[in-house]
């Protein structure tokens, strides 16, 4: 799929600056982070600043509150899903590939093995043909 991003890279389109839930932290926590930073999604870091996975809003309704789990207790670390990333270097081709392959609609961006941003469907989407934005839409969103 070629974009047409002009040659772009992941770090021209990513949001920076992404702040990461600890792997030791609760999902309370998690949550009133997600809500204070109006977002659906988190990294999650480990205590080596490392990137250790993603946590989700659905994650914690589905895998913590539908369960009985108690939001206090449960560390976000436990529910840490999909070690999926892209470096900031990358071309735009490289991250559409990744949340097309991992059915996945935001992906965290490292350099020098550091979290530096978050990339979202939506800011790949603005730089796709329409024709290109239809089959990438079909492909995140298809039944896995």
């Amino acid at each position: 799929m070629d974009t047409s991003g002009g040659g772009k890279t992941v770090q021209d389109v990513m949001h920076r600056g992404a702040a990461c839930v600890g792997e030791n932290e609760s999902l309370r926590n998690a949550s009133e982070m997600m809500r204070d930073m109006s977002v659906g999604s988190l990294p999650i870091c480990g205590e080596d600043d490392r990137l250790k996975g993603i946590i989700t809003d659905r994650d914690i309704v589905v895998k913590c509150c539908a369960e009985g789990k108690d939001l206090d207790s449960t560390k976000a670390g436990e529910l840490a899903r999909g070690l999926v990333w892209v470096a900031a270097d990358a071309g735009l081709e490289e991250a559409l590939q990744k949340m097309q392959q991992n059915q996945i609609k935001r992906l965290p961006v490292i350099e020098n093995h550091r979290l530096v941003g978050m990339v979202s469907e939506s800011d790949l989407a603005k730089e796709l043909p329409d024709n290109k934005l239809a089959e990438f839409v079909h492909r995140v969103y298809a039944p896995a």
